[in-house]
């Protein structure tokens, strides 16, 4: 797959005396202008900060250049594809992927450095502070939300095109400071991220070979929302919660209904042929 690098930077050697592991925050990047700067500048304190962008057409390039970012840009064919091309262009001990809308703390950058520096696991989690339509949301799993993003280089590696998984060769540990996360701007963006997950969701599924009975149609959402909203205390968070765990089920419901359709339309075509 070719990698075009826009900007490089010279690595120094890590084998020197009283070396400190060196790390690269990786961003992935895809039309991220609106992000890209306030992202990169809550990782100044990374050793390298590494923009894998997948050819946006808007100002991210630029704005992560001007930021000092080293920039290579790759066709994204699947995330798992994409996460594992940024592995292969980092050259640190360490490697931190963090979300173009996500931002780094000095309190996170504190407890980074001590882990990589003092503990042996492979990889860690990080927790994420989420806020959806401008709030801060502490139920209905949107915390602590542990991401795997901190990892030793050589030791993991993305498997599964959606929903893409890391699969790490040794220990893992969590961190406690969190990254901060600007979820969902608005409720439009939300039903439209949350279709598309419904997509790819029922198409796994379909890929599998699940069944689908009658009853999912109803008890699958309502698992969902008295999961999300009841067992992950959506309630904390009020009518905010009660919305969030109430539409997450409506989603189930979508996921099933596509499910059917994917399974007629593998039916029909079996009758064509």
């Amino acid at each position: 797959m070719a990698v075009d690098a826009l900007t490089k930077r010279a690595i120094p050697s890590a084998e020197e005396p009283g070396h400190a592991p060196r790390l690269t925050a990786v961003v992935l990047t895809l039309n991220e202008e609106a992000h890209i700067t306030d992202c990169l500048r809550s990782l100044e304190w990374a050793d390298e900060r590494l923009v894998f962008d997948s050819y946006s057409s808007d100002g991210t390039v630029p704005a992560a250049m001007s930021a000092g970012a080293n920039v290579q840009q790759s066709r994204f064919e699947n995330y798992a594809q994409q996460r594992n091309a940024a592995l292969a262009a980092v050259d640190t001990e360490w490697v931190f992927f963090v979300d173009a809308d996500e931002r780094g703390t000095p309190e996170l950058a504190v407890e980074i450095r001590h882990v990589i520096a003092e503990r042996q696991e492979a990889a860690w989690y990080v927790p994420r502070h989420n806020y959806i339509f401008g709030k801060l949301t502490v139920g209905a799993g949107w915390y602590p939300d542990y991401q795997l993003r901190l990892f030793r280089q050589g030791l993991v590696r993305y498997e599964r095109p959606v929903h893409e998984i890391a699969v790490v060769q040794g220990e893992t540990g969590h961190l406690e400071n969190p990254l901060i996360h600007y979820n969902y701007r608005n409720k439009a963006h939300f039903h439209t991220t949350q279709d598309a997950y419904s997509s790819y969701d029922a198409q796994i599924l379909f890929d599998a070979g699940e069944p689908i009975r009658p009853h999912n149609y109803l008890l699958q959402p309502w698992r969902q929302f008295w999961w999300r909203y009841i067992s992950l205390k959506g309630y904390a968070d009020g009518g905010h919660g009660l919305w969030l765990s109430a539409n997450m089920a409506y989603y189930e419901w979508i996921k099933f209904r596509k499910l059917a359709r994917l399974r007629r339309q593998a039916g029909e075509k079996e009758n064509e042929g």
